[in-house]
């Protein structure tokens, strides 16, 4: 793995002032998102790291500023920020650090010009979002705001133009499954500081559960909160397995990448299958051999590639 500084000027990135900046967002990253940090650093080719890096960081600030206060004020936040984000990505200059490196960024990996596009006007759903009640509803906010971010990270991994369509149906496929992950290993949490989950109301009612019920979790609430994780479960692995297809839609060179993101959900969701009902009382927690094992694999394959 090349240093930071290699990793920049190998990006073409070679202006001091500039490096200083994305110097800072690295820091950023590699504080609040530090397993993301090191997969990248060390699965992807060192071109990308900075783009990436670029990218996590504006996603990261934009969810720090509409995710607190009133829906009001959260949607002023947001067209606050979609307003200073657009105006540095048609040349004006800023003193964010943020949009300095993204507005960067952009001009290296144009494709990325359109996602942010996308982002910012999918936000409005996680500035609304309290819970859902049917499951389109959660289907709306996966294509509105969850796929937008996602992609905003994965068109830089270059698929194969010829594949593009099949590569972001695939990548619909695989960030509903990390979606309906996040949501069932979050239900303590979200229950006791939201007032609401990721899991559609009409399919807690189906179990005779509601959020008042996971707040004070009884032996009889585990029992049929186990069968209701046993079905979302199931819906993120047909989603997951449907995803894999996505190894054969990028370059070799970041595949190793998809592939421990592939096999860390995989661990993620045999980890809350097997904490099940008990989720009422917290997270679950993947094995953490078996994800330095993914890790290392991995990096080898990453090495051969190279």
């Amino acid at each position: 793995m090349p240093t930071w500084t290699r990793t920049l000027r190998q990006a073409g990135i070679a202006e001091p002032d500039l490096q200083a900046a994305y110097g800072h967002q690295r820091t950023l990253v590699k504080r609040f998102k530090t397993e993301e940090y090191w997969t990248v650093r060390l699965l992807l080719p060192a071109h990308l790291h900075p783009p990436l890096i670029a990218a996590v960081a504006f996603m990261h600030e934009t969810d720090q500023r509409i995710d607190t206060g009133t829906t009001d004020a959260r949607r002023r936040a947001l067209g606050e920020w979609a307003t200073a984000t657009r105006d540095v990505l048609s040349g004006a200059q800023t003193s964010s650090t943020t949009l300095q490196v993204l507005g960067d960024a952009v001009s290296r990996q144009p494709q990325l010009q359109q996602r942010v596009e996308d982002f910012l006007q999918g936000a409005h759903h996680e500035v609304d979002y309290a819970g859902f009640d049917t499951e389109d509803e959660l289907q709306t906010y996966i294509d509105g705001y969850s796929l937008p971010a996602f992609m905003l990270l994965a068109c830089l991994l270059d698929p194969n133009s010829e594949a593009a369509d099949e590569f972001e149906h695939r990548c619909r496929d695989l960030i509903e499954a990390m979606q309906r992950v996040d949501f069932l290993d979050d239900l303590a949490e979200d229950a006791a500081a939201q007032g609401h989950v990721g899991i559609p109301g009409k399919d807690l009612a189906h179990h005779a559960l509601s959020v008042t019920d996971l707040r004070t979790p009884t032996d009889a609430v585990r029992a049929r909160l186990e069968q209701l994780v046993e079905e979302q479960a199931e819906l993120a692995h047909l989603r997951l397995a449907v995803s894999r297809q996505l190894t054969s839609l990028v370059p070799r060179q970041t595949r190793p990448f998809i592939t421990a993101m592939l096999r860390v959900q995989e661990l993620r969701l045999r980890a809350v299958r097997r904490k099940g009902g008990c989720l009422a009382d917290g997270g679950a927690r993947p094995s953490v051999p078996g994800l330095l094992g993914v890790l290392a694999r991995q990096y080898g394959a990453a090495l051969r590639a190279r």
